[in-house]
């Protein structure tokens, strides 16, 4: 992997972190709140925050296995590839069924990061 691919999978890594700590740590925080346009009443529901917790896991699951794809795998463009594949799909998903926004600020780094790693 090239040094710009590597940055971008960083990148997407990064955000991934910061996700997992809105939903686990910060879960009924008021940045929690704007970033998922949910009222900080409704995150202070534990079924909520049981539900979030759970979310932020995978995403700093997701987070570690792209740090591993990039550092430590013997083959790190496949293992990359795929997992942002999967975060772009996710992406997509959430952009069709909670808000557009998704597709440009958690779809969008790995796009490029994807595009960059097939260069």
């Amino acid at each position: 992997m090239h040094i710009l691919a590597t940055i971008f999978v960083v990148i997407v890594a990064v955000e991934h972190l910061y996700i997992m700590y809105l939903e686990t740590i910060a879960t009924d925080s008021k940045k929690t709140s704007q970033t998922f346009n949910l009222k900080q009443q409704v995150l202070k529901d534990i079924n909520i925050q049981v539900l979030l917790k759970n979310q932020g896991i995978y995403n700093g699951l997701l987070a570690l296995a792209l740090f591993y794809g990039a550092f430590f795998s013997a083959n790190p463009k496949e293992f990359v590839a795929v997992l942002l594949i999967f975060i772009i799909l996710a992406a997509i998903y959430g952009s069709l069924t909670s808000s557009k926004s998704i597709i440009l600020k958690q779809g969008g780094p790995a796009i490029i990061a994807l595009i960059l790693l097939l260069l």
